[in-house]
């Protein structure tokens, strides 16, 4: 039952993280969720990728707190407060970081059934 529920939860998760992306600035609570969910599902399954996964989340979350709050802000003007970016940046790095995962964990996987 447990191990059913994990593999409901990590797919779930991927979903999450491909639908958030529609759009990215509402969708990214959704990509927040869908990491950390396929960061603890990943854990539980001892998956060799699940350290990766976790760093992305953790990359993901302080990104989209930071994205929330200078949002909160009033936004910015990226001609003169360019270096906000800077505490933006993990987001968009976290969310390449976990697809790239999933698409090496998934072309691996093929490779050893097929092979």
């Amino acid at each position: 039952m447990r191990v059913k529920l994990l593999r409901y939860v990590y797919i779930i998760s991927i979903i999450a993280l491909l639908l958030g992306a529609a759009d990215p600035m509402e969708g990214s609570i959704v990509i927040a969720a869908g990491a950390v969910l396929l960061a603890l599902s990943a854990h539980f399954q001892k998956d060799r990728y699940s350290k990766i996964f976790i760093a992305s989340a953790l990359m993901i979350f302080f990104g989209v707190f930071n994205l929330w709050f200078v949002s909160s802000l009033g936004g910015f003007d990226p001609k003169r407060e360019w270096w906000w970016l800077v505490f933006i940046i993990p987001y968009p790095v976290g969310w390449i970081v976990s697809v790239v995962t999933l698409v090496v964990k998934a072309v691996k996987k093929t490779k050893t059934v097929s092979a």
